[in-house]
């Protein structure tokens, strides 16, 4: 479940820096809310963070109300999600500059923005569909990087996950995500042009499953800084 995607690979190219993704988990039926998927999904994606990562690695998640909120982990409070597991409460968005800390972010036409500072050895996660495009979480997160590490725009490699996309979504949030990227000056910004509503054999896609599908999840981590 944590295969190597090619669309990662300007990011695990980083010496240090680990990125993976999980997809639509086969011959698992999710007829429910995001609730009962994501209780379904629990042990599939438990297992795919401690193959990414080690059975201690603490595993941060987000809440993502679809809101720009950012939050610096460790030291973020949590509450309990109704699968059980704790998350940052009100926010749609992760960063750190801790050594052996997963992000974890879910979507599901969504976009996932992955962060990495080449220099600081600071990373972020992003939860950025429709919503937080509009509020240009992406700026919210850089900000705060240059706040809480010296992160400069320049020295970041971004990277877009598969996402809803044209025809199947009237909102180009993609092309949005790109555009904030150029303008925050961020010189190395990749989207991967992959559509979650066009396959749904690999992704989980709210709109065309109506509500009742699960998650994909993104996962980051620094191994070490530099």
């Amino acid at each position: 479940m944590t295969e190597a995607f090619s669309f990662l690979d300007s990011l695990n190219a980083i010496p240090g820096v680990r990125a993976g993704w999980i997809e639509r988990i086969a011959n698992l039926p999710i007829t429910g809310d995001r609730d009962e998927a994501m209780s379904l999904l629990r042990p599939y994606h438990a297992a795919a963070v401690e193959a990414f990562a080690g059975p201690d690695a603490p595993w941060w998640r987000a809440e993502q109300i679809h809101g720009t909120r950012v939050a610096l982990v460790p030291g973020s409070p949590q509450v309990a999600a109704a699968d059980g597991l704790p998350v940052v409460p009100s926010c749609d968005g992760l960063i750190t500059g801790s050594s052996g800390v997963v992000l974890s972010i879910y979507a599901a036409d969504c976009g996932v923005i992955w962060l990495a500072d080449r220099k600081t050895g600071a990373i972020g996660l992003l939860h950025s569909g429709k919503k937080g495009t509009e509020g240009n979480i992406l700026k919210v997160a850089l900000d705060l990087m240059a706040e809480q590490f010296g992160t400069r725009a320049e020295d970041v490699e971004a990277v877009l996950s598969p996402c809803i996309r044209k025809p199947d979504y009237e909102v180009d949030f993609a092309s949005t995500i790109g555009e904030q990227a150029t303008r925050a000056g961020v010189k190395s910004f990749f989207d991967c042009g992959l559509n979650t509503a066009s396959d749904l054999e690999r992704f989980y896609s709210y709109r065309p499953e109506h509500g009742k599908t699960g998650r994909m999840m993104a996962m980051l981590i620094r191994d070490f800084c530099p």
